[in-house]
């Protein structure tokens, strides 16, 4: 499912328009990053949380060429299903 067919289920199932729901959707994605961004995390309970993973600095190679390069540390965004969500899977 894209972003689009999320759109048109989100505002059959909730009776709006597509514009409100593409305006629904943008808020939640833009509230969910700046909360990254800020170092938090975002729980929904039983769907499951967006958090902040820290990776390591580490040596990686060159598939084309064998060589080894450095791969620079960096912050990730990650999410855990909650037990719900993973139950219904």
């Amino acid at each position: 499912m894209n972003k689009a067919e999320l759109i048109t289920k989100v505002s059959e199932d909730a009776a709006i328009t597509k514009t409100q729901a593409n305006a629904a959707l943008d808020s939640f994605v833009e509230a969910v990053t700046k909360t990254l961004k800020a170092g938090g995390k975002v729980t929904l309970v039983g769907f499951g949380t967006f958090s902040v993973s820290k990776r390591a600095a580490r040596n990686g190679r060159n598939p084309q060429t064998g060589a080894v390069i450095k791969i620079k540390a960096r912050k990730v965004a990650k999410f855990k299903a909650g037990k719900e969500l993973a139950g219904k899977l």
